[in-house]
């Protein structure tokens, strides 16, 4: 195994989800971090957004005087730029740098030319988030670049790795200022695939007919476009997350990656076994409880409980294939109650004051509008719930299966289940994550790590792994069904997840038990002390390839 850490005195990992989460960046640093850190200890510092205040400070951040004094003492950044000092409150509780960027936007016009000149990145069509990406991104950049001169670091025996095209322009200036340092690059998702599909476009039956560049422009990205494209190639190592983004990256960026780093866990996310049983009754008492409060049905103790959950991507995380597989499943005939949910973060207006008031009263009567736990401040607009309502879910005594809408981030109060996701998990009975775009797939591996069997495709890293790992992958072998999806399959699919669910409810004790245990012993094998190794394969291949250009 390549293992080039003992020649790396600094790695530095910059991400606008170091302690800000708002995807499954988040959960990938924040759960490799521990395994990283047990080698590198304070060597290992994370560089995120300080987008917080006083008023709403990060709750995975704990500032520290004490960290980085010298540093911070002799600290020099433009007018505008400052950072924060502490560790993320994650396992292994890394360093973390977090960097207040509103200075650098004044001299954007300025670094955006010197981009175009250098890497030829075309910031000429910039628009939405891209401004705000690129000062955080070179405000790192400054950042990681002051951190080594002021420790006397040798540059040549750094490592600076950026993750996604919000960080990229860091990476290339850093490149530019001190070329010694050595980069790595990963697309968790490439901008134009994403973009591809969020516009309805068939990304797989057509991947091969599409030119990165004539895409970008077609569809407005050629900015984000250019400068992931640019990063991709001027990193002394290029990753993706999956072989599925490899082939997408090797398409729209004309770049092979050098090498695919996979998504791992970390089980301490998990409750413990003797604990196990707790956790899972605690969920699925709340779980029940809301349930029971916003339909006005005495759901038994016993009844079926399934769930998607995820980015708020309508199409490319299945939310659409979901909700019709739940209308499939509801004209099944059963005695077996099916409580479904939609746990998606949209644009929420807060929890609903009745919902709130019935459950502090323990009433149980049906409320108004059954299907959603939370206000929301597009109600008519927002897809989830106008779908809800199209199919027709009642949520009353009649019908065998009743959805339920949480479009919050569960992180343990968000006012009506006052658990966090992790905490609600072990409650479920299955998952199912229909995705048509999807890097990796950190929801199915939390579903199994937590002993959850899942659903997923193959149009998933994640799945894509099982396909690889398992013969046959089954609920019975690994706790995962992993359905063939394409461009064109739509139904198919959807009746496929009809039936593994069906599988699912009509188990005997005896093979739920089995299925539990096989998701489990799946999410130790895809745990990060197995999945490091393809980052020090990484990190040697960066040290490699900056000997080799730096030696010209």
């Amino acid at each position: 195994m390549d293992n080039c850490r003992q020649e790396i005195d600094l790695l530095f990992e910059t991400s606008w989800e170091v302690c800000n989460k708002v995807g499954g960046i988040y959960t990938v640093l924040s759960s490799k971090a521990k395994t990283l850190k047990a080698h590198f200890n304070d060597n290992l510092i994370f560089i995120g957004p300080d987008v917080w205040s006083a008023e709403n400070p990060s709750p995975y951040f704990i500032e520290s005087d004490r960290i980085m004094r010298r540093w911070i003492q002799k600290v020099m950044l433009p007018e505008g730029v400052s950072v924060r000092i502490g560790r993320w409150d994650v396992p292994g509780k890394p360093i973390a740098v977090l960097v207040k960027f509103d200075g650098m936007y004044a001299g954007k016009d300025a670094a955006y030319s010197r981009m175009w000149e250098l890497f030829h990145v075309d910031s000429l069509h910039a628009y939405g988030d891209y401004d705000e990406g690129c000062a955080f991104a070179r405000a790192a950049a400054l950042v990681i670049e002051s951190i080594i001169s002021s420790t006397k670091t040798d540059p040549e025996k750094v490592v600076a790795h950026f993750d996604e095209w919000t960080t990229a322009m860091g990476l290339l200036q850093l490149k530019a200022d001190m070329p010694e340092v050595a980069t790595v690059f990963t697309t968790h998702a490439t901008s134009i695939g994403r973009s591809i599909c969020g516009n309805g476009k068939p990304l797989y039956d057509q991947l091969a007919n599409y030119n990165g560049d004539q895409m970008a422009a077609e569809l407005n990205m050629e900015s984000k476009h250019s400068l992931e494209k640019a990063a991709a190639w001027n990193a002394d190592c290029f990753t993706t997350v999956s072989d599925v983004t490899a082939a997408e990256a090797e398409q729209l960026l004309d770049k092979k990656p050098d090498v695919v780093t996979p998504n791992g866990f970390e089980l301490n996310f998990v409750p413990a076994k003797s604990k196990y049983a707790a956790a899972r009754k605690q969920a699925r008492e709340r779980i029940l409880e809301v349930a029971r409060t916003l339909t006005g049905v005495q759901l038994p103790d016993d009844t079926f409980i399934v769930a998607t959950s995820g980015r708020c991507e309508y199409r490319n995380k299945g939310i659409d294939l979901y909700l019709d597989a739940m209308q499939e499943l509801g004209k099944l005939p059963s005695d077996k109650q099916v409580l479904s949910f939609v746990l998606v973060p949209a644009w929420s207006a807060g929890p609903r004051p009745d919902l709130q008031h019935a459950l502090t009263m323990g009433e149980h009567s049906r409320l108004g509008d059954p299907l959603l736990t939370h206000c929301l401040n597009n109600y008519n607009e927002d897809p989830v719930n106008r779908r809800l309502h199209e199919i027709g879910f009642s949520n009353d005594a009649s019908s065998r299966i009743k959805t339920i809408y949480v479009p919050c981030y569960l992180d343990g109060a968000d006012g009506i289940f006052n658990l966090s996701y992790y905490q609600l998990l072990p409650g479920l009975d299955a998952t199912v994550f229909a995705s048509y775009y999807e890097p990796w797939g950190y929801t199915p591996l939390e579903s199994i790590a937590f002993g959850v069997p899942t659903v997923t495709t193959d149009l998933a890293g994640f799945g894509m792994w099982v396909l690889e790992n398992f013969s046959p992958a089954s609920f019975s072998t690994c706790g995962v069904d992993v359905l063939h999806r394409t461009d064109s399959n739509y139904d198919d699919v959807k009746n496929r997840i009809v039936e593994a669910l069906r599988d699912l409810i009509v188990a005997g004790p005896s093979t739920t038990e089995q299925i539990r245990k096989a998701a489990a012993e799946t999410a130790a094998q895809a745990q990060w002390s197995t999945f490091i190794a393809p980052y020090d394969t990484a990190y040697c291949q960066a040290l490699s390839n900056r000997d080799s250009r730096t030696l010209k």
